[in-house]
């Protein structure tokens, strides 16, 4: 007789696999980002004006990365 499988509570996604993705997301490093007068105002008349509900530095993390990302897209190493 065969055994019936077990139903998996998240649709067919294994709970391990979940919880090492959610482990490798955690945010344990820290940086410190020093801002004059004038960056700190457009950061916060940028929150203002389109009503940003995630943190400030949420906005800052993505914007950063952003263009981090794009400049090692322009700046690939290339073989010739």
């Amino acid at each position: 007789m065969a055994r019936k499988k077990k139903k998996q509570p998240f649709g067919g996604v294994d709970p391990d696999f979940l919880e090492k993705q959610r482990l490798a997301l955690l945010r344990r490093h820290r940086y410190v980002l020093y801002l004059n007068d004038n960056e700190k105002s457009v950061i916060e008349s940028y929150c203002e004006r389109f009503n940003t509900v995630q943190g400030k530095s949420a906005i800052m993390r993505a914007m950063i990365m952003e263009k981090m990302m794009e400049e090692l897209d322009l700046n690939h190493p290339t073989l010739f």
